[in-house]
C-alpha cells in the first residue's frame, strides 16, 4: 500500500515507559480530559487471567473512570504471541475508530508495538518437543551455557540478552535449529522489507515473510526516568506493596490448579516466577524478594534500551510537574485540535 497520508490516517496514541514510570496513572487522567480516548493495554502479564496483583492491574476506581481492553483475556495456560496482541489490537483500534474514539495504547511491552508498527518476520510456531529439550538442557547445564551456544550461532541476538533471560534466549535458539538461519536474520529480513516499502506507519503490506503494515497515523510518547535510584525505590514500594496485597497467595492459587508451570511465559513472568520458585521451596522469602527486585529492575532497563533507539518518540520526565499539560498541549496540537475537552 502506499505509505499513509499522516493528515487524514486516522490517529493512534502510544504511551510507553518502563515498568513503575507512572504510565497507567497519566493515561487514566488523560481519558478523563479527552473522553474519546480509549485505553488499549500492551502488557503481555496482564493479558492472562488471575495475573493481578503481580501485573500491577489497574485498581477498579481506574478502570471505573479508564476501561482497558486486552486485559485477563487469555488463561495462562494458553501462550499469547505478538502476533496474537497484533491480530487482537488492530481489531479493537478498529472498533474504536469505529465509534469515533482515538485508541490509547498504553504499556511496556516493547516488542508488542513493534510488532504493530512494523509487522511480525515470518518466524516458525512454538514447537514443544524441542522446548522441552532446550529445558532439559538448561536444567542440567545451565542458562549461561545456552546463551554460550547462542552467540555462536547468533552473537548479534546473544550480545543484546541477559545470560538469565530465559524466554528468549529459548526462543531464539528454537528459531535457529527450527529453521537454520539465525533470529537477527530474520529480524534484518524484516527491517530490509520494511525500507522498501516505507517508515513505520505507511509500511508495504506486500513485503514476504511478515504481516501487514500499519496504516495509522501514530503519536508516541515515552515515560522515560532520569533519576534510577528513583526509579528502583518506587519499584522496591510497589513489589512491598504486592505483597502486602496478597501476591504469593495469588500464585499460590495459580500452581494449585496444577496445570501450570514455570515452562509457560505467563508463570515466567517477572514477580511470578520469583514467588513460584519460592513456594516451590528453592529460597527463603528474603532471597525470593532480592530475585524479584533484581529481576524488575533488569526488566526496566531492557524496557529503556528498546525506547533509546526507538524513532519518532517524544520523551517525557515522568516527575515533570506539567507532565499532563504537556501531553495534552501535544495532543491539542495533532490529534484533538478540534476537540472542547482541551
Amino acid at each position: 500500500m502506499p505509505a499513509v497520508d499522516t493528515h487524514t490516517a486516522p490517529p493512534v496514541v502510544f504511551l510507553m515507559g518502563p515498568t513503575c514510570s507512572g504510565k497507567t496513572a497519566l493515561a487514566v487522567e488523560l481519558v478523563r480530559r479527552l473522553p474519546r480516548l480509549e485505553i488499549i493495554s500492551v502488557d503481555s502479564a496482564l493479558i492472562y487471567a488471575g495475573l493481578e496483583i503481580g501485573a500491577a492491574r489497574p485498581e477498579p476506581a481506574e478502570l471505573a473512570a479508564a476501561p482497558h481492553r486486552l486485559l485477563g483475556i487469555r488463561d495462562p495456560a494458553q501462550p499469547y504471541s505478538a502476533a496474537d496482541f497484533r491480530a487482537d489490537a488492530l481489531a479493537h483500534i478498529d472498533q474504536i475508530h469505529a465509534r469515533g474514539g482515538v485508541p490509547l495504547l498504553v504499556g511496556g511491552t516493547m516488542l508488542y508495538f513493534r510488532a504493530l508498527l512494523e509487522g511480525l518476520a515470518a518466524l516458525p510456531e512454538a514447537d514443544p518437543a524441542l522446548r522441552a529439550r532446550l529445558d532439559e538442557q538448561a536444567r542440567t547445564q545451565g542458562w549461561p551455557a545456552l546463551h554460550a551456544r547462542l552467540a555462536e550461532v547468533d552473537p548479534e541476538t546473544a550480545a543484546r540478552l541477559e545470560p538469565n533471560d530465559q524466554q528468549r534466549l529459548q526462543r531464539a535458539l528454537e528459531v535457529y535449529e527450527l529453521t537454520g538461519v539465525p533470529l537477527s536474520e530474520h529480524h534484518a529480513r524484516q527491517k530490509r522489507g520494511i525500507k522498501q516499502g516505507g517508515e513505520a506507519g505507511g509500511l508495504s503490506d506486500q513485503s514476504p515473510g511478515r504481516s501487514a503494515a500499519f496504516p495509522y497515523n501514530v503519536m508516541q510518547f515515552a515515560l522515560v526516568p532520569q533519576d534510577r535510584v528513583r526509579l528502583h525505590a518506587r519499584i522496591a514500594e510497589r513489589f512491598q506493596l504486592m505483597l502486602d496485597a496478597g501476591l504469593i497467595a495469588e500464585v499460590a492459587a495459580l500452581r494449585a490448579r496444577g496445570d501450570l508451570h514455570l515452562g509457560l511465559p505467563a508463570i515466567r513472568s517477572v514477580g511470578y516466577r520469583q514467588v513460584w520458585e519460592y513456594l516451590d521451596g528453592h529460597y527463603d522469602a528474603d532471597e525470593m524478594q532480592r530475585r524479584a527486585l533484581a529481576a524488575t529492575r533488569q526488566l526496566a532497563k531492557r524496557q529503556m534500551t528498546w525506547l533509546r533507539g526507538w524513532s519518532g518518540l517524544t520523551v517525557l520526565e515522568p516527575d515533570a510537574p506539567d507532565l499532563l499539560g504537556q501531553v495534552l498541549e501535544r495532543l491539542s496540537e495533532s490529534v484533538f485540535s478540534s476537540d472542547a475537552e482541551v
